[in-house]
């Protein structure tokens, strides 16, 4: 599904270049679902941030599902990550003039689909999430756990390969948080593919790997016996 191998990136700093990612060498496999980790500064967020094509490595390979992924126009990187991403952010980052269902909808506008299938596909992930009774709210009308399974069922909208979560439980009160947990983990279990940066140990063992990054370097990469979520729900 994913191969990353001896990846660096650095950003000009003045005169000088701080060196974030020091050959990282990565590899997920199709079910899996792994949580990165790392304290503030460890590159963990510029990792997620190649893998999700919103930055481009200075050196290495970067493979997702048999694609080379190298040198992309803005253009191109874009009809990638349509393609094969689907994106779970921590502050949801849904559209406030957009009600439930036309946010959901939205990455199905850039695969060509025409507005009826847009909205038929929209609802049944609304609905996955249980949440079409709400699909014609706006965001300001649903709590903070409504607006991230709304943001889970966009990022299933496109039917994605691999699912990225930038901290996607880090707005939530503990309870909110181990429901949208458990919902995660349910996906993984029928299949998705899912990638967690975390630094929550609680959420990270709800995984089912801890890959732990410090100063640009994997220094820690377990397989780890998943805590379930929904005990705690």
């Amino acid at each position: 599904m994913l191969q990353i191998k001896n990846l660096h990136k650095s950003y000009p700093i003045g005169d000088s270049s701080l060196h974030v990612l020091k050959g990282i060498d990565l590899s997920v496999t199709d079910g899996e679902m792994v949580a990165i980790m790392g304290s503030s500064g460890s590159g963990k967020s510029t990792l997620l941030n190649i893998i999700g094509m919103l930055d481009e490595a200075d050196s290495g390979e970067y493979v997702l599902d048999g694609v080379p992924i190298k040198n992309l126009t803005e253009k191109k990187a874009a009809i990638y990550r349509n393609k094969f991403l689907g994106f779970i952010f921590q502050s949801f980052n849904l559209i406030n003039y957009k009600n439930a269902l036309e946010n959901v909808a939205l990455p199905l506008y850039y695969q060509g689909l025409k507005r009826k299938e847009r909205q038929e596909k929209a609802l049944f992930h609304l609905e996955k999430v249980g949440l079409k009774e709400w699909a014609h709210h706006l965001p300001n009308e649903l709590s903070g756990g409504q607006k991230q399974r709304v943001a889970i069922a966009r990022a299933l909208a496109a039917n994605p390969k691999l699912l990225l979560a930038d901290e996607p439980t880090g707005a939530l009160d503990t309870k909110t948080s181990y429901e949208i947990m458990a919902f995660i983990q349910h996906l993984n279990d029928e299949g998705k593919t899912i990638l967690m940066v975390t630094h929550e140990e609680d959420i990270a063992n709800m995984c089912k790997r801890i890959v732990r990054l410090k100063d640009g370097v994997i220094m820690e990469d377990t397989k780890v016996d998943q805590v379930r979520a929904e005990q705690y729900v």
